[in-house]
């Protein structure tokens, strides 16, 4: 029998959502969708032939017509919701960050831990086909031990939705850091083999938002709002075994960038490096260095499309998501950390109590 999906936010990403379910009709059926503001909803269920508008998340959440629930609304609802729909016994697909800080997360992961329902945190760049060509050779041991990694993603000029939720922290939880960074060190986490982090030292700065500078394509801005929130951040993070990890990311900064996520593996053995729809591997064979070129097949499915399969596969299987609740903690504390380091400026020492 087909899993019926209910959508809770039916603004951009939750449009997103609803194109690539709907390609999948012989696993899924998109059953309801709701909105704080009913007309988008009403028109994305125009777009996708949803049938039903329901009035309120909770409505949604409650409905014996959903199997699973997809929350895409701003990042301080995300606990309360899926909390609520995994104690409903629905299935939950977060998008990212999981919380809107590692205390929301918490909350989250231990809702699921007392739960058989699948809750996913809709990281789509683990699904991209370059890093899924680079953790295939990854775990055919071709880098060997990843000792050290460099992540990244230097967005020239893009702050988005200025003065909305998106730049309010206590609506988002943070800027560049919490919006692109927790992809990047998502994927670079997971390409090193999900390493325990343990200490982390970094530093946020805002230099342009709070000057109305730096003002990207994304969201619809509000002059009358509140830019309270970082446009560039760095840091390092030290792992259980001895792995670094360096994070950089920004949404506005004076610098030579092509705007395209990055992420650098240097292994014992060999290296791997991604950057948007390319990528490489690199080692050393006869006393000379080799790459070899990597990019996306032509024909390539949408990354998206596979998060979504994937998604319905742990719901029918039972199996974990590779990107779990616990996946989605662990990046919500090192953010929490990053966060807290640069309003000290001292290293944190993670706290794993649960």
């Amino acid at each position: 029998m087909a899993i019926r999906i209910g959508i809770i936010g039916a603004g951009n990403i939750g449009s997103v959502h609803a194109k690539h379910f709907s390609q999948l009709g012989d696993l899924c059926e998109i059953t309801a969708i709701t909105d704080v503001y009913l007309p988008m909803a009403e028109q994305r269920a125009a777009e996708y032939g949803i049938p039903a508008v329901l009035e309120s998340p909770e409505a949604l959440i409650q409905s014996p017509n959903v199997d699973a629930v997809i929350v895409g609304v701003p990042n301080q609802f995300h606990a309360e919701l899926a909390i609520q729909a995994i104690e409903a016994g629905k299935h939950v697909l977060l998008e990212k960050p999981m919380g809107i800080n590692a205390a929301a997360a918490k909350q989250i992961l231990k809702a699921s831990q007392k739960s058989d329902r699948v809750v996913m945190v809709g990281h789509q760049m683990r699904w991209e086909s370059v890093p899924m060509q680079i953790k295939e050779q990854i775990d055919r041991g071709e880098l060997g031990k990843i000792y050290t990694a460099k992540t990244g993603w230097f967005r020239r000029k893009g702050i988005p939705g200025w003065g909305t939720w998106f730049t309010r922290m206590d609506q988002s939880g943070g800027g560049p850091l919490i919006d692109i960074g927790v992809h990047m060190l998502d994927l670079a986490l997971y390409l090193m083999g999900n390493p325990k982090p343990v200490s982390v030292f970094g530093s946020t700065y805002a230099e342009f938002g709070p000057k109305r500078k730096g003002i990207g394509t994304w969201g619809k801005p509000n002059w009358d709002g509140i830019y309270d929130v970082e446009d560039l951040a760095t840091a390092m993070i030290k792992m259980e075994d001895g792995s670094t990890l360096t994070l950089e990311v920004s949404w506005a900064v004076h610098m030579d960038t092509d705007n395209t996520p990055f992420v650098h593996l240097m292994g014992t053995e060999g290296g791997a490096s991604y950057r948007g729809a390319t990528g490489k591997l690199l080692t050393e064979k006869f006393d000379k260095p080799m790459e070899t070129a990597l990019s996306r097949p032509e024909n390539d499915e949408n990354e998206r499309l596979r998060l979504s399969r994937h998604f319905l596969d742990c719901i029918k299987t039972g199996k974990q998501p590779i990107t779990s609740a616990l996946t989605g903690f662990t990046n919500n504390l090192v953010l929490d950390a990053i966060y807290e380091s640069s309003r000290t400026g001292h290293e944190v020492i993670l706290d794993w109590n649960l």
